[in-house]
């Protein structure tokens, strides 16, 4: 391996391509030239002593080295977006940026009209929202704060317990006309069950509070909660949503509420070294308002 230290630019660049499997495809994304992303990856291939990438029908395709660094690239590039996110709150005033981890029904559903408010008090104040249901690492500095369905076992995180989010069957006014209402879990088999695509380890856990669900099949099937939401607004079936939002809506009717409910507990979480931060303070103080507003409903 070359002594000399590669410059923390040919990792950023090593992630992008990553990402994109192509030279060109990376520069795009980077704003540099092909000729000079390929120069970052020559130079670091060089500084490792190994190849990273081999070339394929289907692009770049990384070899087992740069799979074994790349969580190490990516520690670095969330290092260095904290970096800037920390510098651009120190001018005095409540300002600069704060990156939140939400889900996706959370992140577009709930948290815009919070968010919203916060900037009028806080014109200053810079939001980066991630709406995914992937789970971002605070310990690695992925996101400022986070919005989880699980309760944080890291010691090293202040958490703040919101309450439990209840869950229930729901169906547009338009579907139950034309199918009818089913009266117990059974007749569920008669209906059009929207559901999951893929079972993860949320859904296991859903299915083990829930052991009873008599559903053999899915009519629509998404990973996306927001896609499932959708199809339940658009009268395509039966599905499960946050019955709080599902309350906005008039025309969206709560069905089975005596025979089934589900409760999601929900946690503010950020790291404790973040608690001082007066961006962060208020940005958590605000979430935590509006939150229980929301569950209150």
């Amino acid at each position: 391996m070359n002594l000399i230290e590669p410059s923390w630019d040919f990792y950023r660049t090593f992630l992008m391509v990553l990402r994109e499997r192509s030279l060109s495809a990376a520069a795009r994304q980077l704003g540099l030239t092909q000729p000079t992303v390929g120069r970052h990856i020559d130079a670091l291939e060089t500084s490792v002593g190994f190849p990273l990438f081999t070339r394929s029908p289907h692009g770049l395709m990384p070899t087992d080295a740069a799979l074994e660094l790349r969580p190490y690239a990516e520690t670095l590039a969330a290092t260095a977006a904290a970096l800037l996110r920390a510098a651009s709150g120190q001018h005095g005033a409540i300002g600069g940026t704060v990156r939140i981890s939400a889900s996706e029904v959370i992140g577009v559903e709930i948290l815009p009209p919070i968010l919203a408010e916060l900037h009028r008090d806080y014109p200053d104040l810079s939001v980066e929202l991630s709406a995914s249901d992937v789970v971002e690492d605070l310990l690695r500095q992925e996101a400022d704060i986070a919005v989880r369905m699980v309760a944080p076992a890291q010691e090293t995180l202040v958490a703040r317990h919101i309450g439990a989010v209840p869950l229930g069957f729901h169906a547009h006014r338009s579907y139950l006309e034309r199918r009818g209402i089913p009266q117990t879990l059974e007749d569920l088999s008669r209906h059009s069950v929207i559901g999951y695509d893929r079972e993860t380890p949320a859904i296991r856990s859903i299915k083990g509070r829930a052991p009873d669900l008599p559903i053999g099949r899915f009519a629509f099937k998404s990973d996306s909660n927001l896609a499932q939401l959708a199809a339940i607004r658009a009268g395509f079936g039966i599905g499960i949503c946050q019955n709080a939002l599902a309350a906005r809506d008039p025309d969206l009717m709560h069905v089975l509420a005596d025979a089934f409910e589900l409760k999601l507990e929900t946690w503010l979480v950020m790291h404790e070294n973040l608690r001082a931060t007066p961006r962060c303070r208020v940005v958590f103080d605000a979430l935590a308002r509006g939150l229980l507003d929301y569950l209150r409903q």
